[in-house]
Parts: structure tokens; C-alpha cells; sequence
């Protein structure tokens, strides 16, 4: 046995076969609930890899997972892995344009896609040629164009046994960037060093497993009742992953098709959920309005934790939520596609400049010229060696900026500025792309951003760098209020920040908006944020 995450599914569903492993709590159009035990889902998955395999593909080939959460979405990733296929995550907010890029990018030969989305799919698949299996999820609404070839889910194949040839730890997992900041670009996984970099080794807060049985061996011994709640859409990678963790201990998910916060208090309630995964104030705040309005008094008592990864959770919203779920742990974990987890933020992150978290042995901040360790106080680059990706599919030059060999070890090189303390406490400063360089000094939006947040009358945020004639660039704040607040100033805003900011790093331009826009699962949407304050920019 290897560490291939098909083998080591398995192994846990063959020592816990009853227990229960998926809850699917809103099927559209029903208010039904679906829910599987291990053998339930294994075997759902068994379907879905004989169904791929016996229309054609081939190990090695890419399928797409163009899907709200659902069922289907994980019972297809893991049916991808014991087939030896490689699942490919897409971006359902993705129209006809993007929607070729990535599929053409990614090589997809098969694709699963909600039915809501057969007008873009059959918009977007006469430009790309390898796609040739399709599978549809659902009926598709009135008035969707005829899609040849395409196969209803429901109609897959009914072999449920497993019987798959052999895999490898060498096989393949494929994640897309968001692609908030340029072109999604996919970063390429071995099972091997995903299992221990994203999913901590089967024990992201002890001891990885040091053989792959010794996984289904610590299931076998170990108790079930925690109940993982990964809320943001499983397109990002952080709530696949967050389910496959689940999986990994043998314990049980719960998914919603989208993102509610009243539904999510619901079943948070409900289904005595432990564990929930979320992307930020961007999901923590809607709880929060939820828990002091329509869901007060909502039963959180059994939430032991709250975890957020790709954007962090401020330290005002952090302070509001715990007042109204004090027994809850939040944690702002770091990470990405190209990395995985680098450590967790410590329990003062925010209150001062940057975000500092601790970070685990595999994770430095070097000199990205010479990939030497940066001095105590040194700005410079998060780096990681060890388990890591492979580089980016079909983009050799993205992959030689970003990854490159050091004494024998793969590293790679993330976008985050960063210093060092004499503890080995990381500050991170912000993503270098986004720096705002304001008369020779530099301004990373995260840190402006928490400034702003902490304003009574400020629900959002987000800050971009505006082309300025004296000082290069200014600082521009896109600021969504909250409902029935007053409209600040300028100078409101300007006051307030001065108490936590250095003067440089004041916002010289805000505007208001009725909403800030980001990504499905709460990540930051820059190129809008510059888009608006640029075209509001007054000389």
C-alpha cells in the first residue's frame, strides 16, 4: 500500500463501513437530505470510476468538476482517484471565455457539470477538442441547448465493486488557482505529498502517520462524533481537502449546495457540528449578523472549532464572533494550492503590523534571489521545501519563477512577503503582486484592510493601489457599509485609521459601494478593487 488517497480511502471505509461519512443537507428543489455511510459512498464512488473508465479514459487522463457541492461532486473526485484519473477543480462562476481557457489548459478529456450550467458547457465545447465525455448532474433548466453525448449522472454504471488496477503515490492531483490575480494556473500534485502537505498526514494537529496502513489502524481505534462542515464551495481547495481530512479520520461531512448562514446555523445546530471551515470575514460576518438577528439564540454549544484559509478572519470579527460562540476555537490557518498548510496564525495576529503566524518546519522566508534564509527582520519571500507540487500543468515558465531545487529538495516559492522574529515567528506582510509602492514606501492591502474593518460602521473592504502623478501610487480603500450605517468621509475614515497605521499607509481615496465583490468561497477579488477605484478616481 501506498500513500495514494484512493488506497487510503479505502482502507479506513473497510474498518468503519457503517459509520456514517456524507450528509447533503439541501438537495435543490426538495429539501431532502441525502446521507451515506463509508460503504455507501466507497461504493458511489466504485460507479463513477467503472462508468470513466468503460466510456474510454484512460489512467492519466483529466476530468473536470464543474459542480455546486454536492454528493456527486466528492463521490466523483474519489471515484477519479481509485480509477487512477485525475480530477481537475473549475470555477462555476466561470462563463463561455474562461470556461474554454481552463478546459483547453487543463486537457480535460471528461467533465461532470451541473445541469444549471449546460448553456455555458455547450457554449464553451465546440473550442475544445479533447473534451469528449461528458456527464450531467441533474435535469437541465427550460430552454438549455441540446448537448450531444452527454450521459445523465443517474445513469452511470451500477458496477459498485471496486476491482481497479494498482496505484501510486506518483498519481496525480490537480488544483486550479482561483485566478484572482492573473490566469487560473494548475498546480500538479503527487498523492503523496498532498496526503502530507494538505492533509497533514492524516493528523493535521499531531503526529503524521509514518506508514499507510497505520491510517485505517488509528480509525479502527479511535471513536467517531466529530463532524466536519466545510462550508465554501469544494471548487477551492480548501473545502475538498477539508472533506478528504474528515475521510481521513473516519469521521463524518456535512456539506450545503451553497453558502447560507442562517441554513448553516441551522445545521450547525442540528447535526452538532465540531469542526467548520470558512474563508473569512466574508463568511464570518453573515454568521455573525445571522447569530444577532434571525438565528439568536442558535444552540452552537457542540462548535469546538472555526478555521479559516485563503483569507484571514480580522481581528474585529474574530472578537464579535467568540462573544456569541465563546466556546469556539478560531483559528486562521495559512496555506495555498501551491503549498498546502504552513502554519497557524498566533493568538495576537492582527493586532499589529501584519499577520503573524507560526509556521511548521518545512516553512521558511528567504531571499527569492538567492533562496538563502532572510536575517531577523528582513523582509522576503514564504517559501517550502519538502513535500510540494510538481510546478504548474502546461506553464513551464510560471513553474521555473515559482519552484526550483536546493540542496536535493523540491521548494517552492509562494507570493507572500514576509519577515522572520528571533522565535521564528513569520509576519506575513501581504502578497507581493498586490504591494502598493506610495512615494518609495510599501503598503500590503491586508494589513489596511483589518484597519478598516475595525470601524463600526465598515461591513467590508478591500484596498488597491490608484496611479498617482506625485507619489507613484496612492492608497484607495472600496468600502461596503453596513445597513443603515451613516456615509463617513474621507477624513472619517482617515481619522480612524490613523490609531493603527502609519500615515503613509492611510487610505487618500475611498469609495463606497453597495457590494464588494469576491470569489464564491470569500477570497479577494484585487482586479475589481482596482477596476473600481481607478474608474472613480477624481485628478
Amino acid at each position: 500500500m501506498e500513500y495514494n488517497l484512493a488506497d487510503l480511502f479505502e482502507s479506513v471505509v473497510d474498518v468503519v463501513p457503517e459509520r456514517a461519512a456524507l450528509a447533503y443537507l439541501d438537495i435543490p428543489g426538495t429539501g431532502a437530505e441525502r446521507r451515506l455511510t463509508y460503504a455507501e459512498l466507497d461504493a458511489e464512488a466504485n460507479r463513477v470510476g467503472h462508468h470513466l473508465l468503460d466510456s474510454g479514459l484512460k489512467p492519466g487522463d483529466h476530468v473536470g468538476l464543474h459542480l455546486y457541492n454536492c454528493v456527486e461532486y466528492l463521490q466523483t473526485a474519489l471515484g477519479c482517484l481509485k480509477a487512477r484519473l485525475v480530477p481537475v477543480n473549475v470555477n462555476y462562476r466561470y462563463v463561455e471565455e474562461e470556461l474554454v481557457y481552463l478546459y483547453r489548459d487543463a486537457d480535460l478529456v471528461g467533465l461532470v457539470f451541473d445541469a444549471e450550467f449546460t448553456g455555458r458547457v455547450a457554449a464553451a465545447l465546440p473550442r475544445t477538442e479533447k473534451l469528449r465525455q461528458l456527464l450531467r448532474v441533474g435535469a437541465p433548466p427550460a430552454g438549455a441547448p441540446e448537448l450531444k453525448g452527454v450521459t445523465d449522472f443517474a445513469e452511470i454504471s451500477r458496477n459498485t465493486e471496486r476491482g481497479f488496477p494498482a496505484r501510486s503515490a506518483d498519481d496525480q492531483f490537480i488544483i486550479y488557482t482561483g485566478g484572482t490575480t492573473g490566469m487560473p494556473k494548475g498546480v500538479m500534485w503527487r498523492q503523496e505529498d498532498l496526503f502530507f502537505s494538505g492533509l497533514g498526514g492524516g493528523a493535521p494537529t499531531g503526529e503524521p502517520v509514518k506508514a499507510p496502513e497505520e491510517l485505517a489502524e488509528r480509525v479502527a481505534a479511535g471513536g467517531d462524533g466529530i463532524t466536519f462542515f466545510p462550508t465554501a464551495p469544494l471548487m477551492h481547495g480548501t473545502s475538498t481537502l477539508t472533506a478528504f481530512i474528515g475521510f481521513n479520520f473516519g469521521q463524518r461531512v456535512v456539506i450545503h449546495r451553497k453558502f447560507v448562514a442562517e441554513e448553516a446555523l441551522r445545521t450547525i445546530e442540528k447535526e452538532k457540528v465540531t469542526s467548520v471551515s470558512l474563508v473569512g470575514d466574508a463568511m464570518l460576518r453573515p454568521l455573525i449578523d445571522a447569530l444577532n438577528g434571525p438565528m439568536k439564540g442558535t444552540d452552537c454549544s457542540s462548535l469546538f472549532s472555526v478555521s479559516s484559509s485563503g483569507a484571514i478572519m480580522s481581528e474585529t470579527v474574530r472578537q464579535q464572533f467568540q462573544t456569541l460562540v465563546p466556546n469556539a476555537m478560531l483559528l486562521n490557518n495559512f496555506g495555498s494550492s501551491e503549498s498546502g498548510f504552513n502554519g497557524t496564525a498566533t493568538e495576537d495576529a492582527g493586532a499589529g503590523d501584519g499577520f503573524r503566524i507560526r509556521v511548521h518546519s518545512g516553512t521558511q522566508v528567504v531571499d527569492p534571489a538567492t533562496y538563502e534564509p532572510v536575517p531577523v527582520g528582513v523582509p522576503g519571500r514564504v517559501a517550502q521545501h519538502g513535500h510540494v507540487p510538481l510546478g504548474y500543468y502546461n506553464d513551464a515558465e510560471k513553474t521555473a519563477e515559482t519552484f526550483f531545487e536546493k540542496d536535493g529538495e523540491r521548494w517552492v516559492l509562494l507570493g507572500d512577503m514576509a519577515t522572520v522574529d528571533e522565535e521564528g515567528v513569520v509576519t506575513v506582510l501581504g502578497r507581493g503582486s498586490q504591494c502598493i509602492n506610495t512615494g518609495g514606501e510599501k503598503v500590503y492591502p491586508e494589513e489596511v484592510e483589518q484597519a478598516l474593518k475595525a470601524h463600526p460602521d465598515v461591513y467590508d473592504a478591500l484596498v488597491a493601489g490608484v496611479p498617482d502623478p506625485k507619489w507613484g501610487s496612492h492608497v484607495a480603500a472600496v468600502v461596503q457599509l453596513r445597513e443603515g450605517a451613516a456615509r463617513p468621509s474621507l477624513e472619517d475614515i482617515q481619522t480612524h485609521c490613523r490609531t493603527r497605521l502609519a500615515g503613509y499607509k492611510i487610505p487618500r481615496q475611498l469609495i463606497l459601494t453597495d457590494t464588494i465583490q469576491r470569489s464564491p468561497s470569500g477570497k479577494a477579488d484585487y482586479r475589481w478593487a482596482r477596476s473600481v477605484a481607478v474608474a472613480a478616481d477624481v485628478p
